[in-house]
């Protein structure tokens, strides 16, 4: 084959539509209901408890919130389920309820794929109204600024464009389908250790130029109607009460119209709350107290909180569920069918292997000859499943195996490995080959081992909510089993199955590595297809993989002992300080290229089974002011595949950080051409606090067409020169 597309792709990243039309309509209309509220009635929405554990309430689902509503008022009851995975089950409440189990955020991170992500939200958002939920709790984004963070899984990546499109996306597909999303843990919630007593410390101008830039972008282009504020301070203040960012920047800045909500457990007064700008409390049985009920209507008596004040926390609720139509009749669990379920599925296992990312494959040993006599799978429970992340997140089907993990109060956090296993999927992906499993000790293993074998090595390391890794080694003595098996077999394949970065002590010594990530309920299937040559795999690191902990802002984090990290319980020790300051915006790969470290994988890495090459490319400034861009692309291999240029673009007094991307699918010998528009300026701006707004400076900026971050990726580099941009906070 020997074409070329008729068409440009083009890739721009500025939002162009409102993704909340409706919402004028919906805030009269919920203003009137509330006027016709007693106050009593307005503040009993300002709440909603956990829908399981001891004393749910009556009517619940069984989930993690519900609230009692207005049936007078055509305001229906109405259940809230976490979360971006998958529709979950806390501890079984609802029995052997089925649900797609979608890979990590994280892994949809490595897809680079604004389409595939939205239309992962679309599926989310189908079971999480069959399974009777208004609300939700999806939209997690925070930047992965500690690589050790205990929930890195459930967030999209280390950069603030990435995370914010990709969030936007996911969250508007959960919402076309007549569900709140939310966003969330706003914001500079970047670890789990001490979550509910840590300041997350940053100047603003870096704080706007990063994490809040990154929820800016999901929201212009996602429309969530609610964000969820994190457990942790900012800059001393708790987030859950923090006026400037929930007022001054959230709800002024920016004219969010949602609803904010608490984190369970997460809020913290009644009229200090509420005056700074949280509108709702969530999970009150994990407070002090129900902060949102008569306290708060005291405080309004006493003259503390206008009502005003309190009619618009009624309204933006309202308003938020009335736009998906979820008010009128209560909401009810329905089967979804058989056809659904595996669409569902399929769209799981089309981000499971687009997530793949091949980070070594030396002499081309993958894929693996579909006529090996021997296949050796070793390890990381192949037998039984794909790893999972652990917490509120995780989703667990009724095939699922389900094993001790982790415990907080009133949550059990299980470790979930999802079926089908890795094992049973290689031996369908290699009918003719003997595949043999191993388990065991590094030298039981090796003893097994024949020295012409090809071995895959399944690796793993376990995360969940509530707790921080310790170092980014791999869980155990699998680091040693990995060593014995490249000691042993003739060609060795690494698979990791891991909530982030991990480190590689043997990388040198295995032929390839494979990064998995938590794969979901098609993750094995995923792995065997890209082993087996059936699929390419197409994904980009959405982390940068340091080679040592030393090369982190923070070599070692706070004592989990020596602090409190979960709601519920009692507070201990000191209100850890954490500075971000250390590397301000410049966070992951920027913070490498900033202090000239090279790290073990750069962000935006990842190899293929076949080549792709760049020509006439064109850097120029294009309409609007934007860097632009264009080149061909040729898919000059002999495979099918998917390749990821990237864009990246450098001030005049900074480093370079991604301005965009391009998702360019093509045939053996198909060529196309792509133009990627830099139109999101602020990505490349600097922000100005004494005069609030975002200011490209005119200038020569320096402007890269590559294939990752790393410096030596480059396809090209010229330099231009931009007119002054202004834009508003």
């Amino acid at each position: 084959m020997n074409s070329e597309s008729e068409h440009v792709l083009t890739a721009r990243f500025r939002a162009d539509a409102n993704p909340w039309p409706t919402c004028e309509e919906d805030r009269r209309e919920a203003d009137a209901l509330v006027a016709r509220m007693t106050l009593e009635e307005k503040v009993s929405l300002l709440t909603a408890p956990m829908g399981y554990g001891p004393r749910p309430p009556r009517d619940a689902v069984g989930s993690a919130g519900h609230c009692g509503g207005l049936p007078r008022l055509g305001i229906p009851p109405w259940d809230e389920s976490d979360a971006s995975l998958g529709v979950t089950n806390p501890m079984s409440v609802r029995g052997d309820e089925a649900a797609t189990a979608f890979p990590s955020s994280l892994a949809l991170g490595a897809t680079f794929d604004r389409e595939l992500a939205a239309a992962q939200g679309r599926a989310l958002g189908v079971e999480s109204r069959a399974a009777g939920m208004s609300v939700q709790l999806a939209g997690g984004m925070n930047l992965i600024r500690e690589p050790r963070g205990g929930r890195n899984f459930e967030y999209f990546s280390e950069d603030p464009l990435l995370s914010g499109i990709l969030a936007g996306s996911s969250v508007r597909g959960v919402q076309e389908k007549g569900v709140v999303s939310t966003l969330k843990h706003f914001a500079l919630n970047a670890q789990d250790t001490g979550r509910v007593m840590i300041s997350s410390d940053l100047a603003e101008p870096e704080l706007r130029a990063s994490d809040l830039l990154a929820f800016q972008i999901a929201i212009e282009h996602g429309g969530p109607r609610s964000i969820m504020t994190g457990y942790n301070m900012v800059n001393r203040v708790y987030a859950s009460e923090n006026p400037w960012l929930l007022n001054t920047v959230l709800k002024g800045d920016w004219d969010f119209r949602g609803f904010v909500m608490s984190d369970w457990g997460g809020t913290h007064s009644s009229a200090h709350a509420a005056t700074a700008g949280l509108d709702r409390q969530s999970g009150h049985q994990l407070d002090t107290d129900t902060f949102f009920g008569d306290g708060l209507i005291a405080a309004v008596r006493a003259g503390r909180v206008p009502e005003a004040r309190i009619d618009d926390m009624a309204a933006r609720i309202i308003g938020a569920l009335r736009s998906v139509g979820a008010l009128g009749a209560r909401r009810e669990p329905v089967a979804l069918s058989q056809e659904v379920r595996e669409q569902h599925a399929g769209i799981a296992g089309r981000v499971a292997v687009r997530s793949l990312v091949l980070l070594r494959n030396e002499n081309g040993v993958l894929p693996l000859d579909s006529g090996l006599p021997r296949l050796v799978v070793v390890g990381g429970r192949a037998d039984t499943g794909v790893l999972s992340g652990g917490g509120s997140s995780a989703v667990t089907p009724p095939d699922a195996e389900v094993e001790e993990g982790f415990t907080i109060a009133q949550m059990s956090m299980p470790k979930v490995l999802h079926r089908p296993a890795p094992l049973d999927e290689m031996r369908r992906a290699f009918p003719h080959t003997e595949v043999v499993f191993l388990e065991g000790g590094a030298d039981e293993v090796a003893a097994s081992l024949r020295e012409d074998d090809t071995a895959v090595v399944f690796a793993g390391r376990w995360a969940t909510e509530g707790r921080d890794n310790r170092d980014l080694r791999l869980d155990g003595d699998q680091d040693a089993l990995i060593s014995a098996v490249a000691a042993g077999a003739r060609r060795t394949v690494v698979v990791l199955e891991t909530p982030g970065a991990v480190t590689m002590p043997w990388l040198e010594d295995v032929e390839a590595v494979l990064a998995a990530w938590y794969g979901g309920g098609g993750g094995a299937a995923a792995i065997a297809a890209v082993l087996a040559g059936k699929a390419n795999p197409s994904g980009r690191l959405p982390v940068t993989f340091p080679a040592q902990e030393s090369q982190l802002p923070r070599r070692e984090l706070p004592s989990f002992d020596a602090t409190t990290s979960n709601p519920g319980e009692p507070l201990r020790g000191s209100f850890p300080l954490v500075s971000y300051d250390i590397e301000g915006a410049d966070v992951g790969y920027r913070w490498y290229a900033r202090e000239g470290l090279r790290p073990l994988f750069w962000f935006g890495s990842g190899l293929s089974y076949t080549e792709f090459e760049y020509s006439e490319v064109d850097i120029r400034v294009g309409p609007g002011g934007y860097p632009t861009v264009s080149f061909r692309l040729t898919n000059t291999g002999g495979r099918a595949g998917i390749d990821v240029p990237q864009v990246y673009l450098a001030p005049p007094d900074g480093v370079f950080r991604l301005v965009g991307w391009a998702d360019v699918a093509l045939d053996p010998g198909q060529r196309r051409t792509v133009r990627i528009t830099a139109d999101e300026a602020r990505s490349y701006g600097r922000y100005v606090v004494d005069d609030p707004r975002w200011v490209v400076e005119a200038g020569t900026y320096r402007v890269r067409l590559a294939r990752s971050a790393a410096p030596d990726d480059v396809v090209t580099e010229a330099a231009v020169d931009l007119e002054e941009i202004v834009l508003k906070p």
